[in-house]
């Protein structure tokens, strides 16, 4: 097939990276060989334009350099043999946003140079603050004072939201229903997850709402109604970790300690605009955790910026081997399954991924689109329909007693999720987990230390609050299709806001091997930030 990726001709992929690298350091020399010789060249700003190769050389050599920021979605379009176009959006140290446009020609020579280009930038992002923090949020608000403090440690004053399924001592585990809470007794020990990040200095600030047991993707509760969207009015916040994602993306806390199982980190983390990680299965201990789906159960994290993540990944995690990420891959019947309006912001980021190190000499080959590998006569609807049926077959063992004994507790669409699992018999989950065992081991085969694979976090940008039912579970099983891969092969999965589908948030997501989550977390870091991170 025809790459994505091949737009970008090899010798102008190179001088695109050498014009980055020469960009970030200054490098006055570089930077006027970049541009195209004689008064052709156009440089444009919202300030002004200067035209021809010695204005514009007397305009940097005059100015400090430019600011830091790092490439985040890179689009080309080919406009003729010998011409291209190049779009780049950035992200700055403050968190403001930039684009630059260039046209780039290859002379006689061969030599690609600028002939024209324009420079614009772009506010801030908003914190969504304007959020109100309700109940749809909170199960236990934040008071005046922490609800737990930590000591001191690298998260010192790092403010966490804890997802209704942890045990935070002195409270009882909700699990997003008032039926269950009511029963619930009063916890007398943290969560080993919760004792880790406070322990590490971060204190607890409250304790955040979850879709009912955690069996939804949605973010909406028939008890506690719908979290907001702080980032995306009229939009659902995601599920099942909603209460930790809307609190960090509103600005209440810093960190959202949550779970995933089957996207409930990466779901929350691509609607709401934030990072989120969902750990390899089993390396952070599930001790004080209401489970779900023990096989596909796992800690995850979730916060406004990656090197936070990956200062918080540092306290739950044990000690991991980094290695540097040599290769991308990407499947592209899995971007077949994102909604077409975030599908060349997908290509476009990943593009980006590759080049982002330009600045400092290390520019990663381009993205390989592949294949995935699976057992024989499957494909990915079979998977997934093997994925649900031991999920399914594993939530009714872990909650049917309760489901049973509050035959009305549950929200209709909940219970009936539980309600499949008790039909399940013992062959069918038998040859079910036989089929993942086998794609797991496919999977992990195409992940060796330093590639990963990249794929949407979610199949669109948040839904509408008022969508009919039948569009959330439409939207819910084509979301499936691309996260029940990490969850089945139990591997590390890294969610980033790198994609976007009109003015809404998408995450792109990266998985690894397993054991790989600090590489995937190293990776996530931005250029100007590595230096920094202990």
């Amino acid at each position: 097939m025809i790459s994505p990726f091949d737009d970008l001709d090899a010798d102008l992929r190179s001088a695109f990276a050498r014009y980055e690298r020469a960009l970030m350091a200054n490098d006055l020399a570089e930077l006027d060989a970049a541009f195209a010789d004689g008064p052709r060249p156009i440089r444009s700003d919202p300030a002004t334009a200067l035209v021809g190769h010695d204005a514009i050389a007397e305009f940097r050599a005059g100015r400090a350099g430019a600011p830091t920021r790092f490439l985040v979605r890179v689009y080309v379009r080919r406009l003729g043999p010998e011409a291209s176009a190049i779009v780049a959006e950035t992200r700055r140290t403050n968190g403001s946003q930039g684009v630059q446009t260039q046209v780039w020609e290859r002379d006689s020579g061969g030599r690609w140079a600028i002939t024209v280009a324009h420079v614009s930038g772009g506010p801030a992002p908003t914190d969504g603050s304007t959020v109100s923090p309700d109940s749809s949020i909170w199960r236990v608000a934040p008071g005046e004072a922490p609800l737990v403090r930590g000591g001191p440690g690298p998260l010192r004053d790092a403010r966490v939201a804890v997802k209704d399924l942890f045990a935070v001592a002195g409270n009882a585990i909700g699990a997003g229903n008032p039926t269950w809470l009511a029963a619930a007794p009063v916890e007398t020990r943290h969560a080993a997850a919760v004792s880790a990040l406070l322990a590490a200095g971060a204190d607890i600030t409250g304790i955040a709402t979850t879709d009912e047991l955690a069996f939804s993707l949605a973010g909406s509760n028939i008890h506690y109604g719908a979290t907001p969207n702080p980032v995306a009015a009229h939009r659902v916040s995601g599920g099942s970790s909603s209460g930790p994602a809307a609190a960090v993306a509103a600005g209440f806390a810093d960190i959202g300690l949550g779970t995933d199982t089957a996207g409930s980190i990466r779901v929350p983390a691509s609607y709401c605009g934030l990072y989120g990680l969902r750990t390899t299965h089993g390396v952070v201990a599930r001790t004080g955790l209401v489970g779900l789906a023990p096989s596909f159960d796992t800690v995850g994290l979730l916060t406004r910026d990656a090197t936070l993540l990956a200062r918080a990944g540092g306290a739950l995690l044990p000690n991991q081997e980094v290695h540097p990420v040599s290769r991308m891959v990407v499947a592209p019947e899995l971007v077949d399954l994102l909604d077409p309006a975030a599908r060349e912001s997908f290509w476009a980021a990943v593009q980006a991924l590759a080049l982002r190190d330009a600045a400092a000499g290390n520019v990663l080959p381009p993205p390989e689109t592949i294949a995935l590998d699976y057992p024989d006569g499957a494909g990915l609807d079979t998977v997934l329909m093997a994925f649900r049926t031991v999920q399914a077959a594993e939530a009714w063992r872990s909650h049917g007693t309760f489901v049973s004994a509050q035959p009305t507790a549950l929200a209709p669409d909940v219970a009936a999720r539980f309600h499949v699992g008790r039909e399940i018999d013992a062959a069918t989950e038998t040859e079910a987990r036989g089929l993942l065992d086998d794609m797991s081991t496919r999977l992990r085969r195409m992940l060796p230390p330093g590639v990963v694979l990249a794929l949407p976090a979610a199949s669109s940008a948040a839904p509408r609050r008022d969508s009919s039912s039948a569009d959330v579970e439409a939207v819910r099983q084509q979301t499936l299709r691309l996260t029940c891969l990490a969850s089945l092969a139990g591997l590390p999965a890294l969610s980033m806001p790198h994609l976007r589908a009109g003015n809404l948030p998408v995450g792109l997501c990266l998985l690894a091997g397993p054991g790989q989550d600090s590489t995937l977390l190293t990776f996530a870091i931005p250029p100007f930030d590595r230096q920094d991170h202990t």
